[in-house]
């Protein structure tokens, strides 16, 4: 017995001893957990909601001013808060379990640093000539900046300590507001570096005038919330029952968490909630938690949902739920296309309907000019088409990975 156990490998994959009892016999690598692929591809679907009302609504103001928002356009923007935390956790979740699936840890490490890297140059080369249909943009420090750093931390963490590592990934999650009155101005000409750090906005101009630098997406507490999806992968190792157990009372633990720290609503938001005369406004103003960078608040709002859904997910099946895990089994493929989709459907309605063209990514556009975009169903038709039409090729992708082993698969 202590034969066969000294076999086994450090990638995690199991071996039976043969009827006989003397030779091993390796299984097949498990398969992906579907509860984590159906999620993923949710929020991927659900991603595309607020990209395309990027370039297909014109309102001259944010979703989430309660001055002038709508509730159907306030929950349009909130519902896709879910995308980014729960995206970015499941990335870790899914390095985790990708040791039983054939990698060791030191090519995780090295997997994970350079897929890394590589996102950093798709950010700044593909990713910025979809969001804007020109290279000329600012540098860019968007999602996949935030993946692809947050990859190159966790390519570090993972050959921590298991504990040291939750440590400072939480020290991250739960300390980072402390940091919200120290702003990158104080640093002089080194401003952008804490705006990396921790400061959304615009940073340095040319001659011109135009921005050098968009920061969107600050590195904390983004690069604790990836190590802390990894920790928690053993939980996807244990039987169903008990697994869901512990995604049950995690899930509803920062559920509920989030209820309260944002009823005292003394820490853990970059602005407070405000009272209003309607009942509507202050409930919105309740869930109005700040994403640039994200907050304590934002972060137990997504996170608590998300894994309290994943073991009602783990009962999916049917058709809608095949069809879902095609876009969860390819979500960079799809993050990729969808962006060039949303920005040309974005174009070509404006362009029929003889208004003022989106080329440029809202950030970027500054003051939005005069009958600008559309109603909101039209945004919510030309999602619906998006990543409809997306299908076919995420099919045809996963299909392509399934029957290839190309190490650059792995990247996109």
């Amino acid at each position: 017995m202590s034969t066969v156990v000294e076999a086994l490998p450090v990638n995690g994959a199991t071996a039976h001893a043969s009827a006989a009892g003397s030779t091993p016999n390796f299984q097949h690598k498990p398969a992906r957990l579907d509860s984590v692929d159906l999620l993923r591809g949710g929020i991927m679907i659900i991603m595309a909601l607020d990209h395309v009302r990027d370039y297909v609504s014109g309102y001259p103001y944010s979703p989430t001013d309660l001055s002038h928002t709508t509730p159907a356009l306030f929950f349009t923007r909130w519902i896709t808060h879910f995308c980014a935390p729960i995206f970015i956790f499941l990335a870790g979740t899914g390095s985790f379990l990708s040791l039983g699936r054939g990698k060791t840890t030191r090519e995780l490490s090295r997997f994970l640093l350079t897929r890394g890297l590589f996102l950093l140059v798709l950010e700044q080369t593909v990713m910025r000539l979809g969001w804007n249909f020109r290279l000329g943009a600012p540098l860019w420090s968007g999602i996949l900046f935030a993946i692809g750093m947050s990859m190159v931390v966790l390519a570090g963490m993972i050959h921590l300590p298991r504990s040291l590592m939750i440590g400072i990934s939480l020290a991250m999650v739960l300390l980072h507001n402390t940091l919200d009155g120290f702003h990158a101005n104080f640093l002089g000409s080194a401003r952008w570096l804490w705006a990396l750090l921790h400061e959304s906005g615009n940073f340095g101009h040319y001659a011109d005038g135009a921005v050098v630098l968009r920061v969107l997406y600050p590195l904390i507490p983004w690069v604790g919330v990836m190590p802390l999806g990894y920790a928690l992968g053993p939980v996807f190792k244990m039987e169903p029952a008990r697994r869901a157990r512990v995604l049950y009372t995690l899930g509803i633990a920062l559920t509920l968490a989030f209820i309260l720290l944002r009823w005292v609503d003394v820490y853990g938001n970059l602005w407070h909630r405000v009272h209003y005369d309607s009942a509507m406004l202050t409930t919105l103003s309740f869930f109005d938690a700040t994403k640039y960078p994200p907050s304590l608040d934002y972060l137990l709002m997504t996170l608590g949902p998300g894994l309290a859904l994943l073991p009602l997910l783990e009962k999916a099946k049917g058709r809608i739920a095949q069809w879902v895990l095609v876009y969860g089994r390819v979500p960079m493929f799809y993050y990729v296309l969808h962006v060039y989709l949303a920005h040309t459907v974005g174009v070509l309605l404006a362009l029929i309907a003889h208004k003022p063209v989106p080329w440029l990514n809202p950030a970027m556009r500054g003051v939005v000019p005069p009958n600008s975009g559309f109603d909101l169903w039209v945004v919510y038709a030309a999602w619906i088409f998006v990543f409809v039409a997306l299908y076919p090729a995420c099919k045809y992708w996963v299909g392509l990975k399934r029957r290839r082993n190309d190490w650059w698969l792995g990247y996109l």
